[in-house]
């Protein structure tokens, strides 16, 4: 869970814009859209060798 401190003289929408970053950096955005539905073992290695076939035709 990421937490933040607000200053004694912050305003709560750059307290709320650290707070969002702080999420984004860590991935937990990402993460949680990934972890939404369940993926089958099978689904997440075609989709993962998918990425793979795009990264290497484009390169």
């Amino acid at each position: 869970m990421s937490t933040i401190r607000v200053g004694e003289n912050e305003t709560l929408d750059s307290a709320l814009r650290r707070f969002k970053r702080k999420c984004a950096r860590d991935g937990i955005i990402g993460d949680l859209r990934k972890k939404e539905h369940y993926e089958k073992p099978s689904v997440r290695r075609k989709k993962k060798a998918e990425a793979a076939r795009k990264r290497n035709s484009k390169g």
